[in-house]
């Protein structure tokens, strides 16, 4: 990516340091993979941006389609007024992380602190639900391109 300091703003676009700050800031982001037959499919995650990459804890469908195929996206969004709307999305290539222990370690400490407040406890959860969760999951590494696209509707000079 481009050093943030030499960017200048055009129109509603965030530089790239305010996209990186609003994605870190996210709670939720949509994850789209591709299936087999090419139609894409987008699933709400939660994740962590680190060293301006995504990182997702998951398991499933979504490891295997990007398996097959590593394209994805990244989208995250805030506003409810058209006039507060915010986004960044990032188009990625997607790897499974291995055993990458130092890597994991950021990550799985990154994600216990930004989802703490949100997490049900386990022993709230029907014993299926908790075989479910207990399963292993797959560290996925989505590593954006050099582009992005991104808006941020409260920087239009709105009349009065």
């Amino acid at each position: 990516m481009t050093d943030p300091t030499s960017e200048r703003r055009r129109g509603v676009k965030m530089t790239t340091q305010e996209a990186w700050d609003f994605v870190a800031r996210a709670h939720t982001g949509i994850l789209t993979s591709l299936r087999r037959d090419g139609r894409p499919i987008a699933l709400p995650v939660w994740f962590v941006a680190h060293d301006r990459r995504i990182f997702v804890s998951t398991r499933g469908k979504k490891v295997d389609r990007l398996a097959h195929d590593q394209r994805c996206s990244f989208l995250v969004e805030a506003g409810e007024r058209w006039a507060e709307l915010q986004a960044v999305h990032l188009a990625c290539m997607a790897r499974v992380v291995g055993d990458d222990e130092p890597i994991r370690a950021v990550v799985t400490e990154a994600m216990a602190q930004k989802y703490a407040a949100y997490r049900t406890p386990a022993t709230s959860m029907p014993s299926a639900t908790r075989r479910h969760y207990a399963s292993s999951s797959a560290l996925l590494e989505l590593i954006p391109d050099e582009r992005f696209i991104s808006w941020d509707n409260r920087l239009l000079q709105m009349g009065t």
